[in-house]
């Protein structure tokens, strides 16, 4: 999987990246429908790369996909993404009510975008995650299920659960 080539006259050697243009493409489509920001997409991409690099340096064994391992790995940054994210509103908001601060908000976004994320904010992590996996990383479920580590079952229920609130909120807020 991964070759060393050594430079014309310099005597080092470079390792070839572990990921191709196409696995870095879902990598961040991954990353970016999971709700981590454009500015952090570059830091999480290099993230996945660093996770495929530790594990073939440790001789681990090569993923059996590395396309379909990189975007589970991508989703799980996702949702440590969003984890601290949460961790730092709740300090934000500690933070402003000892300050009395308001926050205006102004995101200049069309209706169903920001319907869609904000839909996808309030699954929960486990229901984000294969919903993301199988719908916009394009993963089947039983991929989702052996790379989770999660019976079949599991990952339909949470795709019908996710779908169904996902399609309330749509719904709810009329944007459908």
């Amino acid at each position: 999987m991964l070759r060393r080539k050594a430079r014309h006259g310099q005597g080092e050697d470079v390792v070839d990246d572990p990921l191709d243009a196409a696995q870095e493409r879902r990598v961040r489509a991954v990353l970016a429908l999971g709700g981590v920001p454009q500015a952090d997409l570059p830091d999480g991409v290099q993230q996945v790369r660093l996770r495929l690099l530790e594990r073939a340096a440790k001789g681990y064994e090569a993923p059996r996909d590395v396309s379909a391992w990189a975007a589970v790995v991508a989703s799980n940054l996702a949702m440590d993404w969003h984890r601290a994210k949460r961790r730092q509103e709740r300090i934000g908001e500690r933070l402003a009510s000892l300050r009395q601060l308001e926050h205006p908000s102004g995101e200049d976004t069309s209706v169903l975008s920001l319907a869609v994320a904000q839909g996808l904010d309030e699954l929960p992590d486990s229901q984000r995650q294969v919903l993301v996996l199988r719908f916009f990383a394009d993963l089947p479920v039983r991929d989702i299920a052996h790379e989770l580590g999660v019976p079949e079952g599991t990952v339909k229920s949470r795709l019908h659960t996710a779908v169904r609130a996902l399609r309330a909120r749509l719904h709810e807020d009329e944007v459908v």
